[in-house]
């Protein structure tokens, strides 16, 4: 059992659903976002409010931890400067904190985005050269390309999850190959803590999908074994389909909506802009 682990991203989608399995796996859970309190906290888990674009926090946070588990970050397009302060940033005070003091590892919450501007008719691995589609995926490439260097030089270990879709429904024919369960996504955090020497590995956060457009096998000595398969939902799914465009890069890229939304612009409000017809 390790005996202190950080959780940025706490209060996050994503972040909520670890903090209980990451407790389990620690004597001493930190936990950590901008919200000013969290519900449920574990007997071991503290809870600090704290900006992952402020080093002087993340330097006293990060204090005597032996893993980082880094999932705090905007997770959204936004104008360059938001990204700046809280990916760019937030992801550089991480990692000088965890070379400061002597942290063994950082799993860190990265995403297909990093890759966005791929076809999807191109099956993409984790050694592949980056191709963003966003301040947002730029700001992952800038950050995984940090722990690979850290890891080089530093030899702190990284393990990079490019997560494909957020978890929870499958509710378009992208999500088919994209989704990631609940229970897939804690599974693939909780090998990237206890596998006990990970070097630099990126690996991408997808469930046992059928359809899944992206190549994890450098990857299996994590011993990740997605357990969830969006095919349940395939016939669903396509029956309500409109015919694609392929000339259309929402369609056509691993990045979705994401290669087509302005740069700086929300990606979120965007296509809701989009689906309104405004």
């Amino acid at each position: 059992m390790l005996k202190k682990i950080v959780l940025t991203g706490a209060a996050g989608a994503l972040g909520s659903r670890l903090r209980a399995p990451l407790a389990a796996m620690c004597e001493t859970l930190v936990s950590t976002d901008l919200a000013a309190a969290l519900d449920g906290v574990a007997d071991n888990e503290t809870y600090v409010k704290a900006d992952v674009g402020n080093a002087e926090e993340m330097m006293a946070l990060i204090e005597g931890a032996e893993m980082v588990v880094h999932f705090g970050a905007i997770a959204d397009e936004a104008p360059f400067e938001q990204i700046m302060h809280s990916n760019f940033m937030g992801a550089y005070n991480v990692w000088n904190a965890a070379h400061k003091h002597g942290v063994r590892r950082i799993v860190y919450a990265s995403s297909i985005h990093a890759m966005g501007m791929y076809p999807k008719t191109t099956r993409i691995t984790g050694d592949m050269p980056h191709r963003p589609d966003s301040f947002y995926g730029l700001s992952k490439c800038f950050a995984e390309d940090m722990g690979r260097m850290y890891w080089d030089k530093y030899g702190i270990e990284a393990v990079c999850l490019r997560i494909y879709s957020a978890p929870g429904s499958v509710a378009n024919a992208r999500a088919l190959g994209s989704y990631l369960s609940y229970d897939d996504c804690v599974q693939l955090v909780q090998r990237s803590v206890d596998t006990p020497v990970v070097g630099f590995t990126v690996i991408y956060g997808v469930s046992n999908n059928d359809r899944s457009p992206v190549d994890n096998s450098a990857a299996a000595f994590l011993g990740y074994r997605p357990k969830d398969n969006a095919e349940e939902f395939a016939e669903a799914i396509l029956a309500k389909t409109p015919k694609a465009d392929p000339l259309d890069k929402a369609q056509m890229c691993h990045g979705g909506p994401f290669a087509t939304v302005p740069l700086g612009v929300s990606g979120v409000q965007y296509i809701k802009k989009m689906s309104e017809g405004n």
